[in-house]
């Protein structure tokens, strides 16, 4: 992995509340639960993860051009 950005600060579509985490490389995060309202995410429909929707960079698979999720 060369130049993969393993940090993205992801934002509540609900309250709009965001945060800092670190991805995961060997699996994607399809639910994520928002620290301040509590409501569970998922991602947008064509997005393998709530990264790919929310946060502000995309997957390691999706950053390398490579099949997301497989």
């Amino acid at each position: 992995m060369s130049n993969i950005i393993l940090e993205s600060v992801i934002t509540c579509p609900e309250c709009g509340f965001n945060k800092k985490e670190v991805m995961l490389t060997n699996a994607c995060q399809y639910f994520y639960k928002c620290t301040s309202c509590h409501v569970i995410i998922k991602p947008l429909a064509g997005d393998c993860c709530v990264y790919c929707s929310f946060g502000t960079v995309k997957c390691p698979p999706i950053q390398e051009k490579r099949a997301c999720c497989n």
